[in-house]
């Protein structure tokens, strides 16, 4: 079995917060470019980075991405 990252909520979350991009990178430790490529689907991330981004939002990573079978 495969799981693979199909979409996110990371921008309606950042959003919700009234985070810029640059915001969100720097209390997670990354570029504003590693945001924006998460927010539109080119860059899944590690697990750690995703569980950081859990933490921050205060929820879990199943609820900021969305996970299928391949």
């Amino acid at each position: 079995m495969e799981l693979v990252v199909t979409g996110n909520l990371v921008r309606e979350l950042r959003v919700a917060e009234n985070l810029s991009q640059a915001d969100l990178a720097a209390a997670l430790g990354v570029s504003r470019q590693t945001v924006n490529s998460i927010e539109t689907g080119r860059y899944t991330p590690s697990l750690a980075l995703a569980i950081a981004l859990a933490r921050f939002f205060a929820t879990t990573v199943e609820e900021v991405f969305h996970v299928a079978e391949r």
